[in-house]
C-alpha cells in the first residue's frame, strides 16, 4: 500500500515540478484540526492512485519556502501540479470523491 509522500522545500522541485504524473500536495501542519480531519483521505488516495498520481504532505511549519511561493495563507490547502505548473487549488476540507477528481482531470 503507497504512503503519501512526503514533500519538503528541498525536495520539492525534483519530486513535483519535474514529476512525469500529475501531483497533490496537501499542505498541513501538525496543530491543524481539519488537515488532521482530511489525512485519511490523502492516505487513502496515495494508495488508490498509485502509479497514476503522486500525492503527497508538505509540513508548512517545517517548509515555509514552497507555502511562500504558492501563497498557502490557510491550511488545509491542495495544489494540483502538472507539468510543473499549478493546475487546480482548494482550500479547506473536501469529500475524497472531490478530491480524487481533482487529481484524475490531470492524469
Amino acid at each position: 500500500m503507497a504512503k503519501p509522500v512526503e514533500f519538503t522545500d528541498a525536495n520539492f522541485e525534483e519530486l513535483v515540478l519535474k514529476s512525469d504524473k500529475p501531483v497533490l500536495v496537501d499542505f498541513w501542519a501538525t496543530w491543524c484540526g481539519p488537515c488532521r480531519a482530511i489525512a485519511p483521505v490523502i492516505e487513502e488516495l496515495a494508495s488508490e492512485m498509485d502509479g497514476q498520481a503522486v500525492i503527497g504532505k508538505l509540513d508548512v511549519d517545517n517548509n515555509p519556502g514552497v507555502s511562500q511561493k504558492y501563497g498557502v495563507m490557510n491550511i488545509p490547502t491542495l495544489l494540483v501540479f502538472k507539468n510543473g505548473e499549478m493546475v487546480d487549488k482548494h482550500v479547506g476540507i473536501a469529500p475524497k470523491s472531490v478530491i480524487q477528481n481533482k487529481v484524475a482531470a490531470h492524469a
